[in-house]
């Protein structure tokens, strides 16, 4: 599944050429993906002009000068394609600007979802509801950690994995972090010290900038707006290295399923 980094990378592709554009055509190519698309979706966002783009967790936002926000979820297998050569058969959303430009949602297994959402109700749309900090920038520490963690017996890695304390912190991001923080996912969150928790919450943001800049990781679909794959899954420490041989020690990664998801790390470095 896309996760931060890789909707990080697809709202920046799109913000080049859809920032400021107005849309001219709108062609909703099936009743539904996940769930149903917006009543009138083409109606209500055709002459409309986009008037910024951004991120809230593993959610894309394009607002508009209509008062409303399209927000999109890409799913298991969604991206946007920028200046398809021809539309396929998992094109399901094609938008076209005034300029010409055309961008496609492809996704082949439709998991993906696509509301409209009045810009001032924006807080209150569900999925936003009860969302934790975005760990990006110094939003997140220690302490932050350390007050969320409290009391909690539940493994460090899924507590990690909570939207409510960390908004868009995804699986393959939550076992690079800890490796680097040499924090074993399976400790309880409520027994870890502060000062592990300070290395824990320098690594998230550093890990995940990191993948920003490499264009995110593709593991299976995905790829930039732009149809550039993501470079950094050749960075992973831990993560898919199963057997492996760790990067700082002569012990082997291992995997380990935790709340039904995979868990890589180093048994000897992690504790």
């Amino acid at each position: 599944m896309p996760e931060l980094p890789e909707v990080e990378t697809t709202v920046r592709g799109l913000e080049r050429v859809l920032d400021g554009q107005r849309i001219a055509r709108v062609e909703v190519r099936r009743p539904d993906l996940r769930r149903p698309f917006p009543d009138g979706l083409g109606q209500r966002l055709t002459g409309a002009r986009v008037t910024g783009l951004s991120r809230r967790a593993k959610f894309g936002l394009v607002a508009t000068d209509r008062g409303e926000t399209m927000i999109f979820h890409l799913g298991m297998s969604g991206r946007w394609r920028i200046d398809p050569d021809e539309i396929g058969a998992h094109d399901h959303l094609v938008l076209e600007t005034q300029e010409g430009r055309r961008l496609a949602l492809n996704d082949p297994r439709r998991f993906g979802s696509v509301d409209l959402v009045a810009n001032d109700s924006l807080d209150a749309f569900q999925p936003f509801v009860g969302l934790g900090p975005e760990p990006l920038g110094e939003a997140i520490d220690g302490a932050w950690l350390k007050d969320r963690f409290a009391g909690r017996s539940a493994a460090v890695k899924l507590l990690l994995l909570d939207q409510r304390i960390v908004a868009g912190l995804g699986n393959i991001y939550a076992c690079e972090a800890l490796y680097r923080a040499r924090i074993d996912p399976r400790r309880a969150g409520g027994r870890i010290a502060k000062a592990r928790l300070d290395l824990l919450a320098a690594a998230i943001p550093q890990v995940l900038e990191e993948a920003i800049a490499a264009g995110g990781s593709t593991l299976r679909d995905f790829a930039a707006p732009d149809g550039e794959l993501g470079y950094f899954a050749k960075s992973f420490d831990v993560y898919g290295r199963e057997g492996e041989a760790c990067r700082s020690c002569a012990g082997a990664v291992k995997r380990i399923v935790q709340g039904g998801r995979s868990t890589f790390f180093c048994p000897s470095c992690q504790r």
